[in-house]
């Protein structure tokens, strides 16, 4: 931890040239010895490093019928950010405002508990995204990642997300970065319409047509992109009217816990908990019980963060949590929640867990009224959730307050025992984990959505109305942004393909899969 990259380079490679770092993380498993690992590439003396590019090649052909991308969001931004790469005009439509004007609704619900259905921390330009740290971890893998990256980059985001093992923006930084891929769409071609809900889809013969918005408009095309994210219910209100084929899809839900950020530096660094250069510590944690088949794990894990009111109804309750760029707030947090398998707990029944959510969130928002509160979130000790009392609860970092509630009579008794065996099983792996200083807020009802809009694996269309594009969390298919954004760009490839099946290739997409298939093959 002593020596900077330069000074160990210099010493290894004393004529080295220019380099450039490709991963960069923090090694904590040693007590007594955390350090930066790198991986960098490094050139001989006088030589150039080639830099990656990542050029799209454009439609020889102009295309009459413009797609429709519903949502701008990840998926939906980076959908309209392909297409238009490629050469081809496209309608992006959003029921929120954008970013400049979205935020002083959220400031109202904050601050006043004023919800505005519209723009709030789910809906508007940007998406949830916008408001959960700008995370870009990932888990899936795919080709687009580095692109993703790249074109964030361009946009004013930081240049070492293309190399952190743990990649965020800041909320704060991903705002400035989104106006600036809004102009690039416009200046290329996407008609953006904000404050336009889709309230119709315009279907003949299960053939997509168009949609209809609020405000009579009619917009035509024969693709439409649904990018609406995974809180927009009055879409999928919609989309049943319309009989479009939908499955129920197992989800995750539970509470958001809160610890000081000064106590998650000591357990994870230990000796180099003051030391600057590491910043504040972050940590992932899953248990799985293999009786049961049930897994509770910690996800949108925030240090140096907030806890957010982000619901999207009047009468309910959500928490979310944000940080920072520089990550810098006294407290740190994280979904805790258990895994909800939605066959067993539902079903046939499609909207069971829908309805299951709403509940919860409900049962909050009742719980702070009775509380004599209006925009406050519920809040517990992580001592007396455990123990099953009532306790004063500390002031903590939501900009909404907090008043003590007991999330653990809210919560389904099942809920609650696997969520305390998952905390207990945290508390072995970091130990002090299960602190006094710890609080739990509801409700963690967010994490991902419990519907999937079928699709088919190869043409990316729903399977029962040709036309239509489900894509990115809402659909079913993405979970965060990174893998929101990827989802966009292959549904967006899809429908080039559509157009132009002869469309030339992307040349790091085709040798990707040219790799994958030799792999199959040797396997």
């Amino acid at each position: 931890m002593d020596q900077t990259l330069e000074e160990v380079l210099a010493w290894k490679y004393p004529n080295h040239g220019e380099f450039r770092i490709l991963r960069k993380s923090v090694d904590a498993r040693r007590r007594h010895d955390v350090r930066w690992v790198y991986s960098v590439e490094v050139a001989e003396s006088g030589q150039k490093l080639s830099q990656p590019e990542f050029i799209i090649p454009k439609l020889a052909q102009k295309i009459k019928d413009r797609p429709i991308i519903i949502g701008a969001g990840p998926a939906g931004l980076f959908a309209a950010l392909r297409l238009v790469e490629r050469g081809l005009p496209c309608i992006l439509i959003e029921q929120g405002s954008e970013a400049g004007a979205r935020i002083k609704g959220i400031n109202q619900y904050w601050r006043y508990g004023k919800l505005d259905q519209k723009n709030n921390v789910c809906f508007g330009e940007g998406g949830a995204g916008l408001y959960s740290d700008g995370k870009l971890i990932t888990r899936i893998k795919s080709p687009e990642i580095p692109y993703v990256m790249n074109r964030l980059v361009q946009f004013g985001a930081p240049d070492e997300i293309q190399y952190l093992s743990n990649p965020h923006v800041g909320s704060d930084r991903i705002r400035r970065v989104i106006p600036f891929m809004r102009n690039f769409l416009v200046q290329n071609g996407c008609e953006i319409h904000f404050d336009e809900e889709v309230t119709e889809f315009l279907f003949e013969k299960q053939k997509m047509q168009g949609v209809l918005t609020h405000s009579g408009k009619k917009f035509l095309s024969n693709h439409v992109v649904l990018a609406t994210g995974h809180s927009s219910n009055r879409v999928f209100d919609r989309l049943l009217e319309s009989k479009v084929s939908m499955e129920g899809k197992s989800f995750a839900i539970g509470l958001r816990i809160e610890h000081p950020q000064k106590l998650i530096n000591q357990i994870q660094y230990r000796s180099h908990a003051q030391n600057e250069q590491l910043g504040a510590a972050n940590y992932r944690l899953t248990h799985h019980n293999n009786q049961t088949g049930v897994g509770v794990y910690t996800f949108c894990m925030c240090p140096g963060g907030y806890v957010l009111s982000s619901g999207t109804d009047p009468n309910g309750i959500v928490s979310n949590g944000m940080s920072n760029y520089k990550r810098n707030s006294a407290f740190a947090n994280a979904a805790v929640v258990v895994s909800i398998d939605h066959e067993k707990y539902f079903g046939s029944d499609l909207m069971g867990g829908m309805k299951f959510r709403e509940n919860l969130e409900q049962k909050a928002w009742q719980e702070i009224q009775n509380a004599g509160g209006s925009k406050e979130l519920p809040a517990q000790s992580l001592a007396d959730f455990m123990n099953g009392r009532t306790g004063p609860v500390r002031a903590g970092s939501s900009p909404s307050g907090s008043l003590p509630v007991r999330l653990d009579q809210l919560l389904p008794a099942d809920l609650r025992t696997k969520l305390i065996e998952g905390l207990t099983h945290f508390n072995d792996s970091m130990k002090g984990f299960i602190s006094q200083d710890a609080i739990l807020y509801g409700m963690e009802t967010r994490t991902s959505c419990p519907l999937r809009i079928t699709r088919d694996s190869i043409s990316l269309q729903s399977i029962s109305h040709e036309g239509l594009y489900p894509c990115g969390e809402g659909a079913g298919y993405a979970g965060g942004i990174t893998s929101a954004a990827c989802d966009g760009l292959k549904v967006a490839e899809a429908i080039v393909e559509s157009l132009v099946p002869a469309a030339p290739k992307i040349s790091w997409l085709d040798a990707a899969e040219e790799q994958e298939s030799r792999s199959s093959s040797s396997r």
